[in-house]
């Protein structure tokens, strides 16, 4: 059913994927912590939602399975922190990608006029990039789920 794949998807999918890049990047440095505590081993950076937060009318189980991404963070950071590898999860709002150009206009300007700032467009790939950089460089994130949805909260 479309439920389980959902599930399967988001929440399965990304725990295995996780699992087995945690496991490589351990198995890098011999399953020990890098002796060098200024140099971390690796970071796994997973991409949630905004929905995790604030809930997608009509998709519940889409935002729970984002929920689960999140909550899964914290846990995996001090679980693969033995190995030096870090744990950051990106919770996206409204970008410019493939899946937006379908939007009908008028659903496309309701979800914008929503965001607090920048005005007038949806997050960019670059911008989710410069973020994804930002954390691989910088080493002390680790643990937390950035939001990166222009400060918006979505409407009940």
């Amino acid at each position: 059913t479309l439920s389980s794949k959902t599930m399967e998807v988001n929440v399965v999918g990304n725990f295995n994927v996780t699992r087995l890049v945690a496991q490589e990047i351990a198995a890098l440095n011999n399953f020990e912590k890098p002796k060098d505590n200024e140099n971390d081993s690796g970071v796994i950076i997973q991409t949630a939602s905004m929905a995790a937060f604030e809930g997608a009318v009509g998709f519940p189980l889409y935002s729970a399975s984002k929920t689960a991404i999140v909550s899964m963070t914290l846990p995996l950071a001090r679980e693969l922190g033995r190995y030096g590898i870090r744990c950051v999860t990106i919770a996206p709002g409204f970008m410019e990608t493939p899946m937006a150009e379908p939007m009908d206009p008028k659903s496309r300007k309701a979800m914008i006029d929503i965001i607090p700032f920048p005005h007038g467009r949806f997050g960019e790939p670059s911008e989710f990039a410069d973020l994804v950089k930002l954390i691989i460089t910088n080493g002390f994130i680790n643990g937390t789920t950035i939001r990166m949805d222009g400060g918006i909260r979505a409407p009940m």
